[in-house]
């Protein structure tokens, strides 16, 4: 049973309103999840690595693209500069 739902007249379950919508998109989530589950693994090996390739190495790129810009803007307010910094400055390009 969901939380914060309690037993009410006739069978039926009564809840608080933030609960009952948390509950229900929740639910529908999960069912959405698990139709997605269940069609991937029905296609064939080649299909899934394809699947993974144009999928999820592009939002890991993103992710890590992300976190590097992040970083990089902490370290920029805080003053911090890499060691090598100074050295790759003065190297000829």
């Amino acid at each position: 049973m969901p939380p914060n739902l309690v037993p009410a007249t006739g069978g039926h379950l009564r809840a608080s309103y933030p609960a009952v919508v948390l509950w229900v998109g929740w639910d529908a989530v999960s069912r959405w999840w698990n139709g997605v589950e269940l069609w991937l693994t029905q296609l064939g090996l080649a299909l899934q690595v394809a699947l993974f390739m144009l999928v999820l190495l592009p939002v890991c790129w993103w992710a890590a693209r992300t976190l590097d810009r992040a970083v990089g803007l902490i370290f920029e307010r805080i003053g911090h500069r890499y060691a090598g910094d100074a050295e790759d400055a003065r190297e000829p390009r």
